[in-house]
């Protein structure tokens, strides 16, 4: 008698979700440095992704966005406020907060940076073809609806 090999399940999802971010913050290092910011490097990401680019954000607000601790999300502010990407400013409704608030130079930066992914996505949407990749950001867009309002609903209760 003999045994069928066990064949292991597919990778998951969120493994393959990783590996197409990392070929993303790849590809955006590479051109963003030539595009005038050398300096940004992918733990930027917890600020350049969740900022409000009118109002801007408390750090309580981006360390909540980005899932990180406000230390982390802390040090990457201090850093991108070194680099003259972003300014804390006092909060208008609460004098003891900052606001974290985008210079002209971080502006700069995050209008650059999504022109770049959408040429990336574009790049892709051309190997992969345009309604595979509308598929992808479609799914991808309705599962974190979901899940922020799954978070916002434990938040309340």
């Amino acid at each position: 008698m003999s045994v069928e090999p066990i064949s292991p399940p597919p990778r998951p999802l969120p493994a393959l979700l990783t590996e197409v971010k990392l070929a993303a913050i790849a590809k955006l290092r590479e051109r963003i440095a030539e595009a005038g910011h050398p300096d940004i490097r992918e733990g930027h990401g917890c600020v350049f992704g969740f900022i409000d680019l009118e109002n801007g954000s408390r750090l309580t607000d981006l360390a909540a966005s980005a899932g990180l601790t406000k230390q982390a999300v802390g040090e990457a502010v201090t850093e991108l406020e070194r680099l003259g990407y972003v300014k804390r400013v006092p909060d208008p409704h609460d004098g003891r907060a900052k606001i974290i608030k985008l210079t002209d130079r971080g502006m700069d930066a995050i209008i650059k940076g999504r022109r770049i992914f959408a040429g990336i996505e574009h790049e892709w949407a051309q190997q992969i073809g345009p309604e595979l990749m509308a598929c992808l950001r479609e799914a991808a867009t309705r599962i974190a609806a979901l899940e922020a309002a799954t978070r916002d609903h434990r938040s309340v209760a």
